[in-house]
């Protein structure tokens, strides 16, 4: 079954963050992810959310996207971005 990873970000360092940018999609790639949404404007329809940028990943199982969370492959991109920002960040299994 499909896997999501969401992220809810807030860019402290926007320098460092397009870097961050430029590193990861090979390293989603690589685990057979894609990105379902990429910083796209936000609007809340219900409840006090109000995210600065949300990021949607979709990989082939959780397990491959957890394998992408925690490969060498992503870890240069994930220590800058927890460097340049803040995030929450789940994976939740499709259906």
């Amino acid at each position: 079954m499909p896997a999501y990873v969401i992220v809810e970000v807030s860019i402290t360092d926007p320098v460092d963050y397009e870097e961050y940018k430029k590193l990861t999609p090979a390293a989603i790639a690589a685990y057979d992810g894609r990105f379902v949404v990429r910083g796209a404007q936000t609007e809340s329809l219900e409840g006090n959310w109000q995210p600065e940028r949300i990021v949607v990943l979709e990989f082939p199982s959780v397990e491959q996207a957890k394998e992408w969370w925690a490969s060498e492959l992503y870890s240069k991109a994930k220590d800058i971005r927890q460097r340049a920002a803040k995030t929450k960040m789940i994976v939740v299994q499709g259906v």
